[in-house]
């Protein structure tokens, strides 16, 4: 979702194939082996499959919501705290959300882990509507996804903790335009056929 996000942002068109991961089309084997989403290859035929750089990607090219120029802090900064949140908050949220996946006898203790890195996050909000200042960043843009499939794992749970400036960030993202669109739901990818235009 966050490379769909900063590609829509910057209002870079590309097109756009919508895939299964249990069937694997060789397209996608062919581009990258590693065979995870998302994955770009650009019109000079790099192949970027890294979700943070595909953002960086795109907003380099093009960055009119300066995301990548916060008003608190700075890029490395940002880079920073999107690292924390896919390294020990990741981790911990997957054991969470997929207790099976891992053989994770106690999905709490790892609820709780994941919610003392949301307790920073909160934090961090107090002063300023967003991450890094007065308007959205990177840093929203890259953590939000991660936080909202974290809120909907129990979300009586999550709405009942004390995370009012969390509560209003996301709750803003999720209401936003950009949110709406990157959500639209697109058909299968063909093989042989063209993809989406997107942004649309």
């Amino acid at each position: 979702m966050r490379a769909r996000l900063a590609i829509a942002a910057s209002d870079q068109v590309c097109e756009l194939r919508e895939i299964s991961l249990r069937d694997k089309p060789a397209a996608l084997l062919k581009a990258s082996p590693k065979a995870t989403v998302p994955v770009l290859v650009d019109i000079d035929g790099r192949v970027i499959d890294q979700s943070l750089d595909i953002m960086l990607w795109a907003l380099q090219r093009n960055d009119p919501g300066a995301w990548l120029a916060p008003t608190l802090r700075d890029l490395g900064s940002m880079l920073a705290l999107v690292a924390e949140c896919d390294g020990d908050f990741k981790y911990h949220l997957d054991r969470y959300k997929y207790p099976e996946r891992y053989d994770e006898p106690n999905a709490d203790e790892h609820r709780g882990r994941a919610a003392d890195w949301l307790d920073g996050l909160n934090d961090t909000l107090h002063d300023s509507p967003f991450l890094f200042g007065d308007h959205a960043a990177l840093a929203d843009m890259a953590i939000a996804p991660f936080v909202r499939q974290f809120a909907h794992t129990d979300s009586g749970w999550f709405q009942s903790q004390p995370w009012t400036n969390l509560h209003a960030w996301l709750n803003r993202w999720l209401a936003s335009e950009l949110f709406a669109q990157v959500m639209q739901k697109y058909p299968l990818w063909e093989l042989e056929t063209a993809g989406v235009r997107f942004p649309s």
